[in-house]
């Protein structure tokens, strides 16, 4: 393997992980205030419903989105993108129930600032990966 690929593979897996470990946490927290009447519903202050739900589910397609960029499968690229685009619009429109007087929490601000940049950024690795491991066209003569 030469020091490219090596390196290469060495960031996807490390987005990998990131993806995976962020996944199981979104699941794990965003259950605890959905499923369960506990300090953590009562921590969660004016959570707003639609982006709770948005990301506690996209905690599985984190899980499967790292699992996939793992195992070097060209269809996570395509997951995490997905994953990406779909935080951004979801983001977007917190903004909106935020700018039309929506009751929030800053921490929501922040949290989906931070899903947001994860994702693009897991996304940009595992093309840049998949783009290092293209072999150039040769040039006939």
């Amino acid at each position: 393997m030469n020091p490219t690929t090596r390196v290469s593979v060495m960031w996807l897996r490390v987005a990998a992980l990131i993806g995976a470990l962020f996944g199981l946490m979104t699941i794990r927290e965003g259950g605890a205030v959905l499923f369960f009447d506990g300090p953590a519903r009562q921590a969660a202050g004016d959570y707003v419903a639609f982006v709770l739900w948005f990301n506690f589910l996209a905690g599985f397609a984190y899980v499967a989105a790292g699992v996939g960029l793992w195992l070097r499968r060209r269809w996570a690229v395509w997951a995490a993108s997905g994953i990406a685009v779909a935080t951004l619009i979801v983001f977007a429109a917190f903004a909106w129930h935020v700018m039309s007087g929506g009751a929030f929490e800053l921490r929501t601000v922040v949290a989906m600032a931070l899903r947001s940049s994860i994702w693009v950024l897991i996304a940009a690795i595992g093309w840049w990966y998949f783009r290092s491991q293209e072999q150039p066209a040769v040039a006939s003569h």
